[in-house]
């Protein structure tokens, strides 16, 4: 039986990830924040993936003030955030009481659904979040990585979901980082799913328009009963973002499946962030190319991201008519260690060996330590077994880990606590420190240094937020 769907709208947050860098000030949010409010979404995803390094990193921004700045202005709305696990935002797993204290904290903050999702999909890396989500009073909804393999069938991913239902889930994710999923096994999927699921766990989707098949994969993970589905707002939709909100909220208006969402509110809001986009191309972190349909996704499964890297690391080298061996390379390595989907970091792991791979001209002769990592169970369980004669060439007689990694690492917080001292004893800073040491020190005093350098007023504007 058709019903309304609802819609989390990502300009926030995974649309200018994914189109202009993660660029987008505060600033530029802050004049539709209200508007945004009064659209109806089902939430706004604002916060988490890479904004939190971003904002450290490049715009001078507190990511924990960004967060409260959105949260007094979005009173009806759902803030929604990225959460990588054990990772959190950062690149290696981190404590159990980092982890759960920066769930707290991001809760406290004004984040109400936390999207928490794993790269090798291993359950146990996903554990101490699901709790820590619940036990704070969050929305849990964990993210299946949607990939392709001779593991990765559809009866894996309902049996991956359930075990997440069991584990506390609210919703359940298909998270299609690559827009790797069809739209006829996106039906499949979605009524599988549906069937196999409570009938209160809401069924969540989200992918990117980079290989053009989108909308149409929407429109069918919509007729299977999917409940919420991820958009962006046309200025920086479709291509390596979403699929664009306004296209799919007229699409269903006056059927069964309307969203409810008048579009007359939000064409303002379209002009608004049309400047915004201008802005951020003038500035050299849109590319236009990045609005383009890109066919290598569906022939090698490398995600639009992942192919900017690799170009870029072959740039480097004076080897970018290399690319073509390389992207036929990255299945064989992604095959030799278990079919990781490509999403970070395995993403980056894997791209960066067949790299080494072409380059040297002998496979495996030379491996970054995050590949023997990866090998070696340090990110968690691979979904297959690897290739037993790579392993043994790359990791050797080293011991391998079959226990959840995390067990394996002492409670961190307080050490963070002491090495930032100096620059604050805020709760928010030890955690920013504890997911960026280096970079966020170097926030820490470049915000002393104005706080101290000039007048108070004018070192803040938008509420707190220092401008670059």
């Amino acid at each position: 039986m058709a019903k309304k769907v609802m819609i989390t709208e990502t300009i926030l947050r995974d649309a200018h990830q994914s189109q202009a860098a993660t660029r987008m000030t505060t600033e530029q949010m802050l004049p539709m924040l209200d508007q945004l409010d009064d659209i109806g979404y089902y939430s706004l995803e604002a916060w988490g993936g890479a904004t939190f390094d971003s904002c450290l990193r490049f715009l001078h921004e507190d990511p924990w003030e960004r967060l409260r700045i959105l949260k007094s202005h979005l009173k009806k709305t759902k803030i929604q955030m990225l959460l990588r696990g054990q990772n959190l935002l950062g690149y290696k797993h981190y404590a159990d009481d980092v982890v759960e204290k920066f769930i707290e904290y991001s809760i406290k903050n004004g984040v109400d659904v936390i999207r928490v999702f794993d790269a090798l999909n291993d359950v146990r890396n996903l554990e101490t979040s699901i709790k820590a989500i619940k036990k704070y009073g969050g929305i849990c909804e964990v993210a299946i990585s949607y990939t392709t393999s001779p593991v990765h069938t559809n009866e894996y991913f309902v049996k991956l979901a359930k075990e997440c239902e069991a584990m506390g889930a609210d919703n359940i994710c298909v998270k299609d980082m690559a827009n790797l999923l069809l739209p006829y096994t996106a039906y499949e999927l979605i009524s599988a799913l549906k069937k196999a699921l409570k009938p209160t766990t809401l069924v969540h989707l989200h992918t990117h328009n980079t290989t053009g098949t989108g909308d149409m994969v929407y429109l069918k993970a919509i007729e299977a009963g999917c409940d919420i589905v991820d958009t962006a707002l046309s200025p920086l939709g479709n291509g390596t973002s979403q699929p664009t909100t306004e296209a799919l909220v007229k699409t269903l208006e006056g059927t069964p499946y309307d969203t409810g969402i008048d579009l007359q509110k939000i064409i303002p809001i379209t002009n608004y962030f049309k400047t915004v986009a201008a802005d951020l191309e003038k500035a050299g972190y849109l590319n236009p190319n990045v609005r383009k349909v890109d066919v290598n996704t569906l022939v090698y499964q490398v995600p639009g991201g992942m192919l900017s890297n690799l170009m870029n690391q072959l740039k480097q080298q004076n080897k970018l008519d290399k690319l073509d061996d390389v992207l036929k390379e990255v299945p064989n390595v992604r095959k030799d260690c278990g079919y990781p989907p490509l999403v970070t970091p395995s993403s980056q792991i894997v791209g960066t060996q067949a790299v080494l791979n072409v380059l040297s001209g002998e496979r495996y002769k030379m491996v970054t330590k995050e590949f023997k990592g990866l090998l070696k169970g340090e990110y968690g369980k691979l979904p297959a077994e690897p290739d037993k004669e790579v392993v043994k060439k790359v990791v050797k007689d080293e011991k391998i880990i079959t226990c959840r990694p995390a067990d394996l690492i002492q409670p961190e917080f307080e050490k963070y606590k002491k090495e930032v001292a100096e620059y604050s004893d805020k709760t928010e800073d030890i955690l920013s420190y504890a997911l960026f040491n280096e970079v966020a020190t170097n926030f820490f005093k470049w915000r002393l240094a104005k706080k101290q350098g000039v007048d108070k007023d004018m070192a803040k504007n938008n509420n707190g937020v220092y401008p670059v």
